[in-house]
C-alpha cells in the first residue's frame, strides 16, 4: 500500500506542476493538507512500530534520492529511486523504493529490527540485475539494480539501487528468516525500458485473515524473467496495532469523505431504517401476491441461508409512496462503516457504505451524441462504497478505493481532492452512484462510445455527520451488528423489463458500427447494474472479508 501498493493509473488532480516533474526529491514530497491529530491513547496504534513476531518493523517515509531517469513510465516522465533515511537505531533497511515522476512523492518502505535473535541476517552477496550503463536514455548518472543473495533459510525483501558499479556493502540491507515471510506479487507498472520493467509489490494473499505485510519494495522483470522477492508476515496474527473504538471514531472524524452528488441527481441515499419505515416490502417466492412490510430494524428479514432467490425486497406498491421512496432521504441518510485489518493488521481499511433505494436510468455517449438508455440501469436497492486505507504505523490516510459498479480504482492520498482539512472529496455519478475522485463525464467504454458516469458538485453529504459503525470483527463484542446486515438475499427484485427491447428503441437512431458498440457495452455491464438481478448486501460481497478489486 502507500507508495507502492496503490493503483498506478492515478487520476491526477489540479496539481499542474506534476506534469513538469522530471525527477523527484524530498522537496516534492506530498503532505496531507492538515497535520495529523493526536490520536486517542490505547494499544499500539500509531506508535510508529509494529511487532510481527520477533521482528519489529517501522514505516520509513523519509527518503533520499539515489538515481532517476527522465523518460519511460506513465506520461513518459521516468521514475526516481530512493533509499530510506533517518532509520531508527537498531533498524535496518530491506531495500530501495521507487516511484513514477508524474505525481508528487508519496511513499515509504519498511525497516526492521531483530527482537528475538536470528530473524534478520546480512546477505551473502549481491547479483547485478540491471544497469543503465550502456543505454541512451535521459538519466541522472548511471543506475544499478542489485538483488541481495540471502543465506540459507532467509529471503530477500527488496532490491538495492546504486549509482556505482561496485557491489553495495553486505551490511546495507537485511534478509528475513523464511517463517517471517510470505509470497508477494508484482502489481502496478512503475517504469520500464529496453526489456526491463519495474512494478510495485503487494502480498499475493490479501484480506481480513491474510497475514502478508506490504513492504514498499519494488519488483523487477528483466526480459520477461522476474526476480524473486518475498513480503513479510505477521506470524502471530497480532492485532495490537489496530485502532480501538475511540481511535476509529477519531479516524472517521479526521478523514470522513465529503460526497458530492451530481447537480441533476434525482435519486439520493437514505438510511436503511427510513427505507423500511416508508413502505419497502419483503417478497417470498411462491407468495408474490402477499408481500409484507419490514420492521424498522429488519427483525423480520430472513437470516438463514445465502442468496437462493427465495426472498427479495421491493418498493411500495402505492405509486405515490413508490415515487417518494425512489427519491431517497439525503437529510437523514446514514453511512454504514465496516472497519477491518489489512496487510497483516499493519493497515486499517474503513469501508464506507451508502444505501440508495433506487438506481436511475443510464445514458450513453455515442461519439457526438448522448442518448438515454431507457430503463437500462434502473434497479431497486443500490449499495455503493468507498474504502479508506490508513497506516497503523502513524494513522495517516494512504489512499481511497473508489468503487465503480463491478470494479473500481485505488487513488493514493497525494492525488485526492481535499476540503475542510484532511477530508477527501468523492463524486457520486448521476443515477448510477459509482464513486469517482474528480468531476467529469467518466466514460465507461472505449474511444468515444460508452456509458456516461457524469459527476459534478451538486448537493453534499458529509459522512462524518451521520455514520454508524456496523461491523469491526477484530473488536469482538464491542460492535453489535444490525439485524438487517445479515440479510443475505437481494435488496431489489429481478429485472422487470426486456433488455433487447430497450436496446432496439435506442438502436433505431444509430448507424451500424455504433449499434454493435453500444450493445456490447450494455451486455458487458454486470447484472446488478443492468437491473437483471437485485443487489446483495455489503456483508455478502467479496470485498467484505477480502481486498478491493484493483
Amino acid at each position: 500500500m502507500g507508495g507502492s501498493n496503490l493503483n498506478a493509473t492515478f487520476l491526477v488532480d489540479n496539481i499542474t506542476s506534476t506534469k513538469n516533474i522530471m525527477s523527484l526529491s524530498i522537496d516534492d514530497a506530498f503532505c496531507l493538507p492538515s497535520p495529523l491529530p493526536t490520536w486517542p491513547s490505547g494499544g499500539c496504534f500509531a506508535s510508529g512500530f509494529i511487532d510481527l513476531g520477533g521482528l519489529q518493523v517501522s514505516q520509513i517515509s523519509s527518503l533520499t534520492k539515489v538515481w532517476s531517469t527522465h523518460e519511460g513510465g506513465p506520461d513518459n516522465l521516468g521514475a526516481t529511486f530512493f533509499e530510506p533515511s533517518n532509520i531508527p537505531n537498531g533498524f535496518f533497511m530491506f531495500g530501495s523504493y521507487t516511484q513514477t515522476n508524474n505525481i508528487p512523492l508519496f511513499g515509504w518502505t519498511l525497516a526492521g529490527r531483530d527482537t528475538s535473535r536470528g530473524t534478520l541476517k546480512m546477505p551473502t552477496d549481491y547479483t547485478l540485475v540491471w544497469s543503465s550503463h550502456n543505454l541512451k536514455i535521459k538519466q541522472d548518472g548511471v543506475g544499478y539494480i542489485w538483488l541481495p543473495i540471502p543465506p540459507e533459510g532467509y529471503k530477500a525483501i527488496g532490491h538495492v539501487v546504486t549509482t556505482s558499479p561496485q557491489k553495495p556493502s553486505l551490511d546495507k540491507v537485511r534478509c528475513v528468516r523464511d517463517d517471517l515471510t510470505d509470497v508477494c506479487e508484482s502489481h502496478d507498472w512503475i517504469w520500464g525500458t529496453n526489456g526491463l520493467n519495474v512494478y510495485s509489490s503487494r502480498p499475493r494473499d490479501r484480506g481480513v485473515r491474510a497475514l502478508g505485510v506490504a513492504t514498499g519494495a519494488f519488483m523487477v522483470q528483466n526480459n520477461g524473467a522476474a526476480e524473486s522477492l518475498a513480503c513479510l508476515k505477521n506470524v502471530k496474527s497480532d492485532i495490537s496495532a489496530m485502532p480501538n473504538l475511540n481511535q476509529v471514531k477519531a479516524l472517521v472524524q479526521a478523514y470522513s469523505p465529503l460526497i458530492y452528488f451530481h447537480p441533476d441527481e434525482e435519486y439520493y441515499p437514505s438510511s436503511v431504517t427510513w427505507f423500511f419505515q416508508n413502505g419497502a416490502l419483503l417478497y417470498t417466492k411462491g407468495q408474490e401476491s402477499s408481500p409484507v412490510g419490514i420492521h424498522p430494524t429488519g427483525s423480520n428479514l430472513p437470516q438463514d441461508g445465502s442468496n437462493d432467490g427465495a426472498y427479495w425486497l421491493d418498493l411500495p406498491i402505492d405509486d405515490a409512496a413508490k415515487t417518494n421512496v425512489k427519491k431517497g432521504d439525503l437529510q437523514g441518510a446514514t453511512a454504514y462503516l465496516h472497519v477491518k485489518p489489512m496487510f497483516g493488521a499493519t493497515y486499517t481499511d474503513i469501508a464506507v457504505w451508502l444505501f440508495y433505494p433506487f438506481n436511475g436510468p443510464a445514458k450513453a455517449k455515442l461519439e457526438f451524441m448522448t442518448i438515454s438508455l431507457g430503463k437500462i440501469g434502473e434497479h431497486v436497492g443500490d449499495w455503493e462504497h468507498v474504502t479508506l486505507r490508513i497506516s497503523n504505523f502513524n494513522g495517516e490516510l494512504q489512499g481511497i478505493y473508489f468503487s465503480q459498479h463491478s470494479g473500481g480504482i485505488w487513488v493514493r492520498a497525494s492525488q485526492l481532492e481535499f476540503q475542510n482539512g484532511n477530508k477527501p472529496v468523492v463524486y457520486s455519478s448521476l443515477h448510477g452512484h459509482a464513486a469517482y475522485p474528480e468531476p467529469g463525464k467518466n466514460l465507461q467504454g472505449s474511444g468515444d462510445v460508452g456509458i456516461r458516469n457524469d459527476t459534478g458538485k451538486g448537493k453534499l453529504m458529509d459522512i462524518g455527520a451521520n455514520f454508524l459503525i456496523v461491523a469491526a470483527e477484530y473488536l469482538g463484542s464491542t460492535i453489535v451488528e444490525p439485524v438487517w446486515l445479515n440479510y443475505g438475499r437481494e435488496w431489489g427484485p429481478k429485472i422487470s423489463y426486456d433488455i433487447s427491447k430497450e436496446l432496439r428503441k435506442v438502436e433505431r437512431f444509430m448507424i451500424g458500427k455504433l449499434k454493435k458498440a453500444i450493445e456490447k457495452i450494455v451486455r458487458d455491464l454486470p447484472n446488478e447494474v443492468l437491473g437483471e438481478e437485485g443487489p446483495i448486501g455489503p456483508k455478502f460481497k467479496d470485498m467484505w472479508s477480502g481486498d478491493e478489486r484493483g
